[in-house]
C-alpha cells in the first residue's frame, strides 16, 4: 500500500494525529529505506509531517553497508563475529566518519530540504549516550570474543535530546557511544533506539527494517502481540536467528515502560505514516503484558 495523496489520508486520520501530539516516537532509520534515493526522500518527508502535526519524532540511525563500501574503498575487509562488525581503532575511526558524518549530514540535510528543522548528533555529544565494552560468547564453547570498539549502552542522558525538543528540532543521532578515558565505541542502532525511547518513556518505538515484520512458521505475518507471547515465540523457535535481538530490542522497551513498538517492512513508501496515521498499522506491533 502506498499514499498517494498525504493531505487525504491526514483528513481521515485526526484522531491518530490527536493520539500522538506531544507525543515522542523514536524511529531506528536503516536497511533499503536508508539506500534507496526515493525511500530516503519519502521517509524524511514523513518524519517532517509528524514534526509538524505536534508529534515528537527522534531518528537513530545505523549505516552499515555504508560503512562496509568505505572500509572497502581503504582495502579493508569487514570482519563480522555473531553479526557484529569487529572494530580495530582503524575501523572506528571510519565508522565515526561515515556515521557521524555522511550519513547523519544526509539526513538532516533532507529533513531540512523537506521543509523541517533537525541537528545530528552522535552519542557522544552531551554525554548522550556512555557506553561499555561488549562482550560477545562466541558458541558452542562460550569462548569470551574481543570485537574491539563495539560497545553496548551503559546509560542514557537526554538533556541535550530535551533542548532539540524544547526548540522545535528534530534529532538524529547516531549510534555511538562514549566510555571510560574518553573511548568511542560503535553500537548497534536498534539497541540505541531502544534505550533512548527507554529514557525518554516514549510513547512509541518503530524499528525499520527489510522484512514485513515478524513471521509464523507458515510466513504469516504475526502483530497484536504481548510481551508474554513474544517469550513464548522465543521459546518455542518461532523467533529465531538475526530477528532475536531486533525482539529483544522491542521486548525491552515494553517491558521498561514504552507503550509500544512495532517492527515495519522500510522498503513500503511511508511506512511510518502508515503505522501512525492508519487504523491497521504496518508490520509487528507488540506492546506490554496486559
Amino acid at each position: 500500500m502506498q499514499i498517494h495523496n498525504i493531505a487525504s489520508v491526514l483528513s481521515e486520520s485526526l484522531p491518530y494525529i490527536q493520539k500522538f501530539r506531544g507525543k515522542t516516537i523514536v524511529i531506528k532509520y536503516g536497511g533499503n529505506a536508508m539506500v534507496d534515493e526515493e525511500l530516503k526522500s519519502s521517509f524524511a518527508r514523513d518524519i517532517v509531517l509528524m514534526k509538524s502535526v505536534g508529534m515528537n519524532p527522534i531518528v537513530v540511525h545505523g549505516g552499515g553497508p555504508q560503512i562496509g563500501n568505505i572500509l572497502k574503498k581503504i582495502g579493508k575487509e569487514s570482519e563480522f563475529v555473531n553479526g557484529m562488525r569487529v572494530t580495530d581503532s582503524e575501523t572506528m575511526d571510519v565508522v565515526e566518519m561515515v556515521l557521524g558524518g555522511l550519513v547523519n549530514k544526509e539526513i538532516v540535510n533532507l529533513i531540512h530540504q523537506h521543509g523541517g528543522h533537525s541537528i545530528g548528533l552522535t552519542g557522544k555529544d552531551g554525554q548522550l549516550i556512555t557506553a561499555k565494552k561488549l562482550q560477545s560468547k562466541m558458541a558452542p564453547t562460550s569462548e569470551i570474543i574481543d570485537l574491539g570498539h563495539v560497545g553496548e549502552v551503559d546509560k542514557v542522558d537526554t538533556s541535550v535530546i530535551d533542548l532539540l525538543l524544547q526548540g522545535d528540532f528534530i534529532p538524529v543521532i547516531a549510534p555511538i557511544g562514549v566510555g571510560e578515558n574518553g573511548v568511542s565505541y560503535n553500537i548497534n542502532a536498534d539497541l540505541v533506539a531502544g534505550a533512548v525511547a527507554e529514557a525518554l518513556n516514549a510513547e512509541k518505538l518503530i524499528l525499520l527494517t527489510n522484512t514485513v515484520g515478524l513471521l509464523d512458521a507458515e510466513g504469516e505475518l504475526l502483530t497484536g502481540l504481548n510481551a508474554a507471547q513474544v517469550h513464548g515465540l522465543i521459546d518455542d523457535g518461532t523467533i529465531h536467528g538475526g530477528m532475536l535481538p531486533k525482539i529483544g530490542c522491542a521486548l525491552s522497551a515494553v517491558e521498561s515502560g514504552v507503550v509500544s513498538t512495532t517492527i515495519i517492512d522500510g522498503r513500503v513508501p511511508h511506512a511510518v505514516l502508515l503505522e501512525v496515521f492508519t487504523d491497521s498499522g504496518v508490520g509487528t506491533l507488540i506492546t506490554a503484558d496486559e
